[in-house]
Parts: C-alpha cells; structure tokens; sequence
C-alpha cells in the first residue's frame, strides 16, 4: 500500500468536514432569517435566497422548517458568503453604537436626577437646542417621584426628550 497522497489531497474533505461546513452554512442562513425584513433587504442575496426566505415564513411544521433550513444551507453554498458576513459585522458595529448612546442617555438621565442645577446648566452647555422649561420640570418631577417611591413616568419622559436633544 503506497503512502502517497492523491493529487487533488488540498481539495479533500472528509465527510466529517463536509457536514461541519454545511451546518455552518444552516447556521449562518438561520442568521439571516432572525433578521429583521430591513436589514435581511440589505444583504447581498441571490433570487434563489430570497425565495428559500420567502418560504421559510410559510412554514408552520416543526419538521418541514428542519428540512427547509437544509435546503437553506444548500443554497447558502452558492452565497457570496464573505459579503454577507462582513454585512453581519456592519450589523454589529451599528447595535454596539447604538448601545453606547443609550448608555450614554441613561447616564445623562441618572446625573441629571441625582445632581439637579449644575447637571442641567452643564446638559444644557452640550446641547443648547434642548427646550430648557421642559427639561427643568422634568428633572424636578422625576425627582419627586425618586424621592417618594412612585413609578419613574417623568424619568422616562426625560429620556425621551434627551433622546430627541
């Protein structure tokens, strides 16, 4: 028995690979179909694609949408698959920056019931558009609310105006 190797050896996979790289492939398809309508329209889908999306969302059976994200995976192979990735990474990078306003808002929002005056005059320093009556009363309000226990609705309002600000 030779110990060569065939000459297409860079090319083979085993059966083991094969089924790890289609799984990857359902799993990616699975990506996009958790996807929200505008941002899967963003994606660089073939026709083919579409239509295997379309009919996912026809699919009630917990069965025929197990053989359906086969058939997903299938059609996945002929997927630029490096675009829809680096669209994913653009998602991501998109959430994340989103998330850090918020975050940033919600900081606002909390230094702003905490300190009062000077967090309102210095609020006011970085965005000199916001309506300033509204703003002082919703700080006082939201403040009250802290103070005696109720539900935060002027903490949430003051949110939203900071949101808009």
């Amino acid at each position: 028995m030779s110990s060569e190797l065939p000459p297409d050896h860079d090319e083979f996979q085993s059966k083991t690979q094969r089924k790890n790289a289609m799984l990857a492939l359902q799993a990616l398809g699975d990506r996009i179909l958790a996807l929200r309508p505008v941002q899967q329209r963003e994606l660089p889908l073939s026709e083919d694609m579409w239509a295997a999306i379309e009919e996912m969302g026809r699919i009630s059976s917990r069965e025929a949408r197990r053989r359906h994200m086969q058939y997903i995976g299938k059609v996945m192979r002929h997927e630029d698959i490096d675009a829809i990735e680096a669209k994913f990474e653009e998602f991501d990078q998109r959430k994340q920056a989103s998330d850090r306003e918020f975050h940033r808002l919600e900081q606002w929002r909390d230094r702003l019931v905490s300190e009062g005056t000077p967090a309102v005059t210095e609020f006011v320093k970085h965005y000199p558009n916001v309506d300033l009556q509204k703003l002082r009363q919703l700080v006082r309000n939201a403040q009250r609310e802290r103070d005696n226990g109720k539900p935060p609705t002027s903490a949430r309002k003051l949110f939203a105006l900071l949101r808009d600000a």
